[in-house]
């Protein structure tokens, strides 16, 4: 790997721009660039592909600054009391994210401009604007790349996405340990980063994108905010929660099989037992701290959502949700949901890694994070 000052000046050679604004992504990207070199046992194409990553996360950033600087009142934006989805991962919160993506009313983070903020979109263009159609090829790519992921992931240019590569702007982010193994990283961002100045970006990234193009009520969804819910708290402090469950025995071998989908990729020596301790880890982690925070008088925020009834019918459950929020579920919203559950498949199959390649058991999943299922009422699936 090329150092991150070779990285930094890649970036600003390739835009012509100069300004990062606050320096604090720069102790992760050196955490992170250290990792890949000593860790991460890369071969040529992770080493291609995760130099091309960080540079185009700098090179985003740096198109963030620039319009700032140019257009000062986007920070005059404000975003209130948005919906944010967390919880463990792979429990059907991409589903609930398209969902709630199709009620006009809302505004999500959509795939093609996660990958692309600049320019920021324009309420006239947004339905044709040309970065739509460089994503979808974008992702067709990667499903060529990653055959498994489609099935695993189902999604299109215009669905609605996590904040992860926001995140990745202040360079504290999952994204990175999806994709490649990094202990050292992973043990920082998890117990040592200030995740504050990250969520302040991801509010700057989305102040850009609400300025020409409303509405500013935000659905917005990460299973990871879970490990980081008090930094997530300081910047959002009028957020409410939709927080869904499910098996963990499920749960945490389906993470550690995306993990393995992309890790295969860029690594030629992958560790199989390593990806299911890093995927037990930071889900028990993530649980143990949101149950602290909603006992902490925050459960009053949070609207729960189990899978299992989800996945057989998500209206009733959408309108209690809709009722929490004290906002009107409209037959509109209501026949664009119903269109998208139609329309899109459920339960893709593909072949699964058997749990105990991972080095997981069941029963053993279960004992673990049995303090959060009896909490919520979780049982097995």
């Amino acid at each position: 790997m090329e150092s991150a000052s070779a990285l930094i000046d890649r970036a600003r050679q390739q835009t012509g721009l100069d300004a990062f604004g606050e320096d604090s992504f720069r102790e992760g990207l050196d955490i992170l660039v250290t990792a890949l070199d000593r860790e991460a046992r890369l071969n040529d194409v992770g080493r291609g592909a995760m130099a091309f990553q960080i540079v185009d996360l700098l090179g985003q950033r740096l198109q963030i600054e620039d319009w700032y600087r140019r257009h000062p009142e986007i920070d005059e934006q404000e975003i209130v009391a948005p919906l944010i989805g967390l919880g463990l991962p792979r429990t059907g919160s991409t589903a609930l994210a398209c969902l709630l993506g199709e009620d006009p009313a809302v505004r999500s983070i959509r795939t093609w401009e996660s990958i692309s903020p600049c320019p920021p979109p324009d309420a006239a263009t947004q339905a044709s604007d040309p970065r739509i159609a460089k994503a979808q090829e974008a992702m067709d790519r990667r499903a060529r790349l990653f055959p498994r992921m489609t099935a695993m992931l189902p999604s299109t240019a215009t669905s609605p996405t996590e904040c992860q590569l926001f995140m990745g702007f202040d360079f504290k982010s999952q994204i990175f340990q999806a994709f490649v193994e990094i202990p050292s990283y992973v043990e920082w961002l998890n117990h040592r980063a200030d995740l504050v100045p990250t969520y302040r970006y991801v509010k700057r990234v989305l102040k850009l994108l609400q300025w020409r193009c409303p509405p500013g009520r935000w659905r917005l969804k990460n299973p990871s905010h879970s490990l980081f819910i008090g930094a997530l708290d300081q910047v959002f402090p009028d957020a409410r929660f939709v927080m869904t469950h499910r098996d963990v025995a499920s749960v945490i071998p389906s993470v550690a099989d995306l993990y393995f989908e992309l890790h295969k990729t860029y690594s030629d020596a992958v560790d199989l037992k390593a990806i299911g301790r890093e995927a037990s880890d930071f889900c028990e982690l993530g649980m143990r701290r949101m149950m602290a925070f909603r006992d902490a008088g925050n459960d009053h925020r949070f609207f729960d959502i189990h899978f299992a009834p989800f996945q057989r019918d998500p209206f009733p459950i959408l309108e209690q949700l809709y009722a929490f929020l004290g906002e009107e579920l409209t037959e509109d919203a209501r026949g664009r949901m119903e269109a998208w559950r139609r329309n899109t498949p459920r339960d893709a199959g593909y072949q699964r890694t058997p749990m105990a390649e991972f080095g997981l058991d069941a029963d053993v999943l279960r004992d673990r994070l049995r303090f959060y299922a009896e909490r919520y009422g979780v049982g097995q699936s």
